[in-house]
């Protein structure tokens, strides 16, 4: 089986397959989680407001599989308290209601009991809230998890399972039989430019906001099946709403769910949801998205951020199911996973969200067997273990993401003392995390190890800039590259990062790039 997409829909297809026993291929052709799956709420959850929706079926599935996760990630996904402030007494009995509701339907996955808050309990698990009018508030609890390093955890898993997984590898066709059928694919290493003819007996399309691209190369005249939609997030410092609580706005003025999320001790506040009729990699956020996202928050915080107080901004695309009729509302583009088989074969995996990834990959294997009359075989992923299961540990402590690997990263650290300092005042990350990336998590560039591998150019974009050219020097010694290629790396990198700014970097040296020779090498 050849599994198109390095995302969360394509890795969970990768791993299912590979965990059945089937010879396994995925393909991706930038990194692991290099669009949407790394540009999400962070959150695992049942989803609020689509049981406000009366979408029963999708908020049942996402709280079991949300159970699940927590069971098997237990490194990656915590228990988050959300609050509610609400400043009137309807309110505060219908979202009460309500969650309850939501707590009863995870059943022997429920993660802690809905509660009525008082104004001034509100305050106090808020203590940056507005309180004037404020008569109350419900307090509930959700997952929340670090999406692209569940993402690499993924890949890790699939490659233990026996699957093979190649970033930076582009499918430019598909193969076809005599009789039409999709036999395989053409791809190209992005890196050496050689191109590759891949034979499998079933393919895969889970690509996404891409899909349609696939889907166009097996058929031209293939209507578009998902329309992207872009959503955008804010990161701020923690200090706009301290404490451990996030703050969840059931209601904005377009009709949206808006949270404050504290995450990696900062504070994500997101998203929108605007239609677009373009994909894109790296899209970029709308000024108008910044300010909606600072001005509703500003309305419950008391002191309003600006968009000086922006450390990151992001924007990731959704692929929503695309409507039949015209519309720009995504409130009428299902969210609920779209199972499509061509009649050439190819099985085609779309929608969905970060939560419900193992039951689409699921429901698509099982299709993918029917499809190329495979031998039927069972998933076995409710209860697989994910690379770096341990025991949770405090999320602020250093290291703790990489759950049972942390003792290597130690023992590499420990070592070799220069791998032990801090890349960045302001971040706990060692040079050993560079290593480790490189050497266990197939990191090709200084983007994703600061974007993906660590989080730091989502968290704060300037930061990520200033680590930007020990990074390059720290891969450079490691890949035998010259410093050429660090001028370029990093380069690059600023390029890219200056998107996540809302002003102008100035680098702190005028030549950030040093040859440097690392005793851990020699």
């Amino acid at each position: 089986m050849i599994v198109i997409g390095g995302g969360a829909t394509g890795l969970g297809v990768a791993l299912d397959a590979a965990s059945r026993g089937f010879k396994t291929l995925l393909v991706e052709q930038a990194d692991f989680a290099k669009g949407t799956s790394s540009r999400s709420t962070k959150l695992v959850h049942g989803g609020v407001r689509y049981l406000a929706q009366g979408d029963i079926k999708l908020v049942y599935e996402a709280l079991y599989e949300r159970g699940l996760l927590l069971q098997n990630a237990p490194h990656l996904v915590n228990v988050q308290s959300f609050v509610i402030p609400n400043y009137t007494w309807w309110n505060e009995m219908m979202y009460g209601v309500g969650l309850t509701v939501y707590d009863l339907m995870a059943g022997r996955y429920r993660f802690n009991k809905t509660t009525l808050l008082s104004g001034k309990k509100v305050a106090r698990l808020l203590p940056n809230i507005r309180t004037s009018g404020l008569k109350g508030g419900v307090q509930y609890f959700d997952g929340q998890f670090d999406d692209a390093r569940l993402a690499l955890n993924l890949a890790q898993t699939c490659a233990e399972q026996g699957g093979v997984l190649l970033n930076y590898m582009q499918v430019s066709n598909l193969l076809k039989d005599s009789q039409g059928k999709v036999a395989g694919v053409t791809a190209k290493d992005l890196e050496s430019g050689q191109e590759y003819h891949l034979k499998a007996k079933t393919v895969v399309n889970a690509t996404g906001v891409f899909v349609n691209e696939v889907l166009q190369m097996n058929a031209p005249a293939q209507h578009p099946l998902v329309r992207p939609s872009q959503g955008v997030h804010v990161v701020l410092d923690s200090s706009f709403l301290e404490g451990s609580n996030a703050l969840m706005i059931p209601k904005t003025s377009d009709g949206r769910v808006l949270f404050a999320v504290p995450w990696h001790k900062h504070l994500l506040v997101g998203t929108t949801d605007t239609p677009l009729d373009k994909n894109s990699l790296e899209p970029l956020a709308l000024d108008k998205e910044i300010d909606f996202i600072l001005e509703t928050a500003g309305q419950y915080m008391v002191r309003k951020p600006t968009r000086a107080d922006v450390l990151s901004v992001f924007a990731g695309l959704r692929p929503l199911a695309a409507p039949t009729k015209n519309t720009n509302s995504t409130k009428e583009i299902s969210r609920s996973h779209k199972l499509l088989v061509a009649p050439s074969g190819l099985v085609t995996i779309t929608g969905g969200k970060w939560t419900t990834y193992r039951r689409m990959a699921q429901d698509t294997v099982d299709k993918a067997i029917e499809v190329g009359a495979l031998p039927a075989k069972p998933c076995v992923t409710s209860s697989l273990k994910i690379h770096g299961f341990s025991a949770p540990q405090a999320t602020a402590a250093p290291l703790s993401i990489y759950g049972s690997d942390k003792r290597y990263i130690q023992e590499l650290a420990n070592q070799f003392p220069e791998l032990n300092l801090p890349l960045h005042e302001q971040f706990s990350h060692i040079g050993a995390e560079v290593i480790w990336a490189v050497r266990n998590e197939m990191a090709r560039t200084v983007e994703d190890v600061l974007a993906r591998r660590m989080r730091v150019l989502f968290l704060n974009a300037r930061a990520a800039m200033d680590m930007a050219p020990k990074v390059a020097s720290l891969m450079a010694e490691e890949l035998g590259l010259d410093e050429q290629w660090q001028q370029e790396q990093v380069q690059a990198f600023f390029s890219l990062a200056s998107n996540y700014l809302l002003e102008a970097y100035t680098p702190s040296v005028a030549n950030p790039v040093q040859k440097q020779s690392l005793s851990y090498k020699n």
